[in-house]
C-alpha cells in the first residue's frame, strides 16, 4: 500500500485536532482554561521556533494562534466578581499581548519567549489549584 509523503503529518494533525476536541467536550470550566494555556504555551513555543529558523510563514500562523488564545483568556476574566486577581490577570495578558507584538514587528523570538515564562507562571499556577 502507499502512502503520499505527507500522510503522517496530516494523520498525526487530525488525531490531534480529534483528541484535542474530546479533550474540549469532557472538559470542566477548569480543565478549559488549562486546555488555553496548554495551546497558548504550545504557539509560543512554535512561534519562537518558526522565528529562529526563519520560517516567517509558520511564525505568523503560530502568533496569530497565540493573540487568539490570550484574546479569549482575557475576555473570559470575570471583572466584576474577579477583583484584584481579575485585574492582575487582565494587566499580565495586556503585557504578554505587548510582548507577542514587539517579536512579531522586530522578528526577534526573545519576546515570545518573555511572554511565554509569563504565561508558564500563570499556567503552573492555574494548574496546582485544579
Amino acid at each position: 500500500m502507499y502512502y503520499s509523503p505527507g500522510f503522517a503529518g496530516n494523520a498525526s494533525r487530525r488525531y490531534a485536532a480529534v483528541h484535542a476536541g474530546s479533550r474540549v467536550e469532557s472538559a470542566t470550566p477548569h480543565g478549559l482554561v488549562k486546555i488555553l494555556f496548554d495551546e497558548l504555551l504550545l504557539a509560543m513555543d512554535a512561534c519562537a521556533l518558526a522565528m529562529d529558523k526563519g520560517d516567517r510563514l509558520k511564525a505568523n500562523d503560530k502568533y496569530i494562534r497565540a493573540l487568539s488564545i490570550i484574546h479569549a483568556l482575557d475576555s473570559s476574566l470575570d471583572m466584576d466578581r474577579g477583583g484584584d486577581i481579575a485585574i492582575g490577570l487582565a494587566q499580565i495578558y495586556r503585557e504578554s499581548r505587548r510582548l507577542m507584538i514587539s517579536a512579531y514587528q522586530s522578528g526577534n523570538a526573545a519576546d515570545v519567549r518573555k511572554a511565554h515564562a509569563i504565561i508558564s507562571e500563570i499556567a503552573d499556577a492555574w494548574n496546582k489549584i485544579g
